[in-house]
């Protein structure tokens, strides 16, 4: 067994849905996370594309199960809620002559609101249980819907529009309040991509996924969240001009 002790680098998670997952493309928010904090902080992604807040309690523990995992982790994001308020469900029916919509229950993505906001809280809990404190958790809120945009995604699918902007809305409410309720910080983006009437479908790709400036956006502002976790953590190793090149092992292997 090696005398030294192993180098771990602290952690922050990155735990959500598909906005989440692609955040790693490249100029992705979470890709930008990670460079501010290399050689500083493991930043790991745990994005789960198409993944409602229901499945995310329920697969957590298997991310998260011992307190000993969590000694580490410096933050983790939540990151759910644009798959929990996709629309119960639209059919297109054909009666004689005519298409009619009709509403039918579809449980694969839709998650009722009020589950919704439980389930946050219950996110919250499975952390605590964890040892991942409320003050290292940082919810996000789906950000909004470009409709004509996200219309013309779901046609090429075969499907009517399965999101509202204003059912959006009350999703990131939810998960606001729930955070208040929780303790956790929030970043609405929501709200604030909409803010002062500004034009937030620079900030979307296809009406629901983040275009570049949207990736920008989230990235500066879960920035100005995550920079007081993180600000304490050392820079992890030596800098290359302090190692001593005549006995580099006393300085690449000192238990810092």
């Amino acid at each position: 067994m090696s005398k030294y002790k192993t180098v771990i680098w602290p952690k922050v998670i990155l735990f959500g849905d598909s906005i989440t997952q692609f955040s790693f493309q490249a100029n992705g928010w979470g890709a930008e996370i990670a460079d501010k904090l290399a050689r500083k902080c493991d930043v790991v992604n745990r994005g789960l594309s198409g993944y409602n807040s229901r499945w995310a309690k329920i697969v957590l523990p298997r991310l998260i199960n011992s307190p000993n995992s969590a000694d580490n982790i410096a933050a983790v994001t939540v990151f759910f809620g644009a798959n929990d308020c996709a629309l119960e469900g639209l059919l297109t029916r054909l009666c004689a002559w005519r298409f009619f919509m009709t509403y039918d229950k579809n449980p694969q993505q839709h998650i009722p609101l009020q589950e919704y906001s439980e389930n946050l809280k219950e996110i919250t809990r499975l952390l605590a249980s964890a040892g991942v404190s409320a003050d290292r958790v940082i919810f996000i809120t789906p950000p909004p819907i470009h409709e004509p945009a996200w219309e013309k995604e779901c046609i090429l699918k075969g499907c009517p529009l399965n999101r509202h902007n204003s059912a959006a809305g009350q999703y990131a409410q939810a998960c606001v309040q729930a955070a208040s309720q929780c303790g956790t910080d929030v970043l609405d983006l929501w709200t604030l991509m909409q803010k002062d009437g500004q034009d937030y479908t620079v900030y979307l790709s296809d009406g629901l996924h983040l275009s570049q400036k949207g990736n920008q956006f989230v990235s500066q502002h879960l920035w100005e969240l995550l920079e007081s976790r993180v600000a304490d953590l050392p820079f992890i190793l030596p800098y290359w001009g302090d190692v001593d090149t005549k006995s580099p092992e006393s300085s690449l292997l000192c238990n810092q």
